[in-house]
């Protein structure tokens, strides 16, 4: 089935929203050599070791600046400044892409004070509010307008008008131009590829060094299913004789989904006894 550029927009979109909390995390870690292990799920080990450090009060202050766009945030000693380039990108680049879309789809109309503004109404949550400046210099804001509500409200937004397929809309906006859906298209397709890139989901295979920790013997090849977890695998090549708790596949014990978190525990398991007899 052939899908439409705003159909491709939308799944990108959809994706750069739901692995963006991952790319938030890993500005504050420092890049792995050859990772293997699916980022979230390294998040959810550490986790689960992680002492309790905040209290409520400074848990939601920590949410409040989570929802901050990073061009607005310090950034005084990111671990990982490639994500922390990439992230900066994308949010630029689609929050750029908004701005466009919303300055030619978005019906002009006056408020209840004769004045000019967007829509029908300036306060329908369904708009986007362009960023304004102050006269104090040449890139001195005064409002952030929509992008105040970060990268994940504006990738909704964007996709709405991409797809442009709710006639309520057309209250607020015109029908979306087809070249404009085309940009809006290669601007998520590359955001995509950068949060993917970034975060190591792109598609790869790799070898561990470490031999299996069931069988002590096969190598273990990892496909990283290129971000996808349900395509994620590791085999052990000892064949279906590898004591592994794992179905075989294709005569070779196979790790996939929770699995591959059962694999990564025995694997630091085997690594740290070597540690502790060396």
């Amino acid at each position: 089935m052939t899908t439409t550029p705003g159909q491709r927009a939308a799944d990108d979109l959809t994706a750069v929203r739901e692995q963006w909390g991952d790319l938030l995390a890993a500005i504050a870690e420092p890049p792995r050599a050859a990772e293997w292990m699916p980022y979230e799920r390294r998040g959810f080990l550490d986790q689960l070791a992680a002492d309790d450090r905040a209290d409520d009060d400074q848990a939601l202050d920590e949410a409040a600046v989570g929802r901050l766009p990073l061009i607005l945030r310090e950034h005084p000693a990111p671990a990982n400044l490639r994500a922390l380039d990439a992230a900066l990108d994308v949010e630029r680049e689609v929050f750029d892409m908004c701005d466009a879309v919303a300055e030619r789809v978005q019906l002009p109309a006056r408020d209840r004070h004769g004045r000019w503004t967007l829509g029908s109404d300036p306060s329908d949550p369904r708009l986007w509010h362009l960023p304004t400046y102050r006269d104090a210099g040449p890139t001195t804001i005064a409002s952030t307008g929509s992008r105040a509500f970060g990268l994940h409200w504006a990738a909704v937004w964007l996709e709405g008008r991409a797809l442009d397929d709710d006639q309520a809309d057309r209250a607020l906006f015109a029908p979306t131009p087809a070249p404009l859906v085309d940009q809006v298209a290669e601007v998520a397709r590359t955001a995509r590829r950068r949060v993917e890139a970034a975060l190591g989901r792109t598609v790869r295979t790799l070898t561990l060094n470490e031999p299996c920790p069931f069988c002590r013997a096969g190598r273990i090849t990892v496909h990283n299913g290129g971000g996808d977890p349900r395509a994620a695998a590791a085999v052990c090549s000892t064949g279906p004789t590898c004591p592994a708790p794992v179905d075989a596949e294709r005569g070779r014990r196979t790790w996939r989904g929770p699995a591959l978190v059962e694999l990564w525990v025995a694997l630091e398991a085997t690594s740290e006894q070597r540690r502790a007899a060396a």
